[in-house]
């Protein structure tokens, strides 16, 4: 069978791999929308774009990196002040580490809002919550590779916590140390490891965009398409809405590159790693403050009136660590209401911004010494997160709701005039 005839190098293209009518069809003007679509939902465009400046970034880094711990930091600085725009690299990556956990944050606490964890769509919450937990561990990796104080010290006591795991922490510490220390082989796996899953971040991203096709996006009014004019293409519309988010999100990315690189970071990462010196405070990034305010603020769990620990603080506080992400897992059961949008839902809608205040209560703890006020205000802060789901359980099978719109098309008509 011989190909058509075509005077386009498009329509050659097209015949032997069909990309184009496979992007149209994707994210095109023949992928149907909400039309209903608020600027919340720009943030999963714009954390698609950090991704690919991130792993970009990361690459021409890593030609002047060198992953040896007597040199790691020396190498930094030299990518700083030798290599031609260096220093342009490293502060991009940097602030585009602290910028993707602000836009990911932002896009599940809308997802949080909107409900659209809610079936079908759980998978698409799943692989979400995945994303998550690979950009978490591929931060965590990054920040060891400059060598500072900080970076050693966090490694320490980041990687000490498996030791609490009955039995098998220790030898789960050696491996990750490569030794019995935190050095030169933890530094190499560190940064192997932080060069490959940017990669396996993109493969799941994929999954995550195919089940999100699968049966379309959530909207602010959290209900079904039932009519083809409750949608519209998504190109040009919603590609224009994208690209002018994006034009606010470089304003101030650039705005914080140019003149504000090292306002999230720590000053202690720019004194050289020394074993023998202990830092006054370790803290981790600031996006991992909330989650280090849980593992430290955990007590001992006793039997009450006994005295008899069952499981003491370090264990309960990684177990409580990892819970406050893993129970995200099982929020879409969590919740049994039948109605996802919070603006029908006058009660979820308190209790999510409760929620909300509350992750940022314990990140502010968590930038604290665990001594005092913080620890008290720490503690109820982790009782009431976990609380949260709980109470959610029980709130959403009795939850008087708001009625829903017939369609989206006729909120959307209604909200302007009828027009």
């Amino acid at each position: 069978m011989s190909a058509p005839k075509t005077n386009s190098i498009k329509g050659w293209i097209e015949y032997r791999l069909p990309i184009f009518s496979f992007i149209d069809h994707s994210l095109g003007s023949k992928y149907p929308a909400p039309r209903n679509l608020n600027y919340w939902w720009n943030f999963g465009s714009i954390a698609g774009i950090v991704l690919v400046m991130q792993i970009l970034t990361g690459v021409f880094l890593a030609m002047h990196y060198t992953a040896q711990s007597g040199m790691a930091f020396d190498s930094v600085e030299n990518i700083m002040r030798n290599v031609n725009y260096g220093w342009l690299l490293r502060y991009a990556h940097a602030v585009g580490a602290s910028m993707f956990f602000v836009v990911v944050y932002i896009h599940i606490f809308r997802g949080l809002y909107y409900g659209s964890y809610k079936a079908p769509r759980e998978l698409l919450w799943w692989f979400g919550i995945v994303i998550l937990l690979l950009m978490m561990a591929t931060a965590f990796m990054g920040y060891v590779l400059p060598w500072g104080q900080m970076s050693f010290w966090g490694a320490t006591v980041i990687t000490n916590l498996f030791s609490a795991i009955p039995g098998v922490g220790e030898g789960i510490v050696h491996w990750l140390w490569g030794g019995f220390s935190v050095d030169n082989p933890t530094l190499n796996r560190f940064y192997a490891l932080h060069f490959l899953l940017p990669f396996v971040i993109v493969a799941v991203v994929i999954l995550h965009i195919w089940a999100l096709h699968q049966h379309g996006s959530n909207n602010p009014l959290g209900i079904d398409v039932k009519t083809p004019q409750d949608t519209i293409p998504f190109h040009p519309y919603y590609t224009y809405k994208d690209f002018f988010g994006f034009g606010i999100f470089f304003m101030i990315f650039s705005w914080l590159v140019f003149f504000y690189p090292n306002a999230l970071g720590d000053a202690d990462n720019y004194v050289p790693a020394n074993a023998m010196v202990t830092p006054a405070h370790i803290v981790p990034e600031w996006y991992f403050l909330p989650f280090y305010a849980i593992l430290r603020s955990m007590p001992d769990i006793a039997i009450p009136f006994t005295g008899m620990v069952l499981v003491q603080s370090k264990l309960a506080g990684v177990i409580g660590m990892f819970g406050s992400i893993l129970i995200f897992f099982v929020l879409p059961w969590i919740d049994r209401s039948k109605v996802r949008s919070a603006t029908f839902r006058p009660v979820y809608k308190i209790m999510f911004w409760i929620f909300l205040l509350d992750c940022i209560v314990l990140g502010y703890v968590g930038s604290q010494p665990p001594e005092g006020s913080a620890l008290l205000i720490g503690r109820i802060a982790l009782a009431y997160y976990f609380a949260h789901f709980v109470i959610l359980w029980f709130v959403s099978k009795r939850e008087k709701t708001l009625p829903l719109p017939e369609s989206i098309s006729k909120a959307v008509l209604a909200s302007h005039g009828g027009y």
